[in-house]
């Protein structure tokens, strides 16, 4: 690619940016980490701005652009009610692609039952989460979970025979309300009930072995990856 002449912008795919992969880039350095701040807040809107921004600064279109739209690290829905809240806890890429319904769905579920109040809550992690989530959290009455495990960031440090200590589920535990983890399984719903398995070896991993090690309560699959 560098031989043709065409523009590379190298980048990672978390929310901090690699200084390695920057290095890379053909195109200046400040100019890669500017584009990974449009990838870091997410949404469709931040990346029609990056194509707006690397269209003007690095093909010299001068279509003009506009900055990242920051999207908050963590954000809760107002549902008030005098009746007990579930917490549907979902990641915040979901909600800054727009594709939430399926935690909405739960929730609303959980209003119809007339005994509680579902609250979609959307966040990046519950490994690096700010205080002030966790907080938040702390006034449910119950949550329903589908990310990833929290207690660390290395699970095989904690398997059997190793180091248990390294997995602290101490904020997780503080909460002291009934976490449950929600199964959004990888494959159709079709596919997940004609297998004898149930649910594949990666969401059995995913969805259930790993957040056990953060005291989970395992329910049920709710939510399909289905292909229009």
């Amino acid at each position: 690619i560098r031989a043709t002449g065409v523009p590379v912008v190298m980048l990672g795919g978390e929310q901090q940016p690699n200084a390695e992969l920057m290095e890379l880039s053909s195109v200046p350095i400040g100019v890669a980490a500017d584009a990974h701040r449009y990838l870091a807040e997410g949404g469709p809107d931040n990346l029609a701005q990056l194509h707006a921004f690397l269209s003007d600064t690095v093909l010299l279109t001068g279509e003009g652009f506009e900055p990242p739209r920051e999207i908050a690290a963590w954000g809760m829905a107002e549902r008030p009610s005098d009746r007990p809240r579930v917490g549907v806890l979902y990641y915040r890429a979901h909600e800054a692609s727009g594709n939430a319904a399926f935690a909405h769905a739960l929730a609303d579920a959980v209003d119809a039952t007339g005994m509680a109040v579902g609250v979609p809550v959307f966040a990046g992690s519950l490994r690096s989460a700010p205080d002030e989530l966790y907080a938040a959290l702390g006034t449910l009455d119950a949550l329903v979970v589908t990310v990833l495990a929290a207690g660390g960031s290395t699970p095989a440090s904690a398997s059997a025979g190793e180091d248990d200590e390294a997995w602290d589920v101490e904020r997780i535990e503080a909460l002291d309300i009934p976490v449950l983890q929600g199964l959004c399984l990888t494959t159709s719903r079709a596919e997940w009930e004609a297998s004898d398995d149930g649910v594949t070896p990666l969401d059995s991993a995913t969805q259930i072995a790993i957040p056990e090690f953060d005291g989970r309560i395992i329910t049920a699959p709710f939510s399909f990856k289905e292909i229009d």
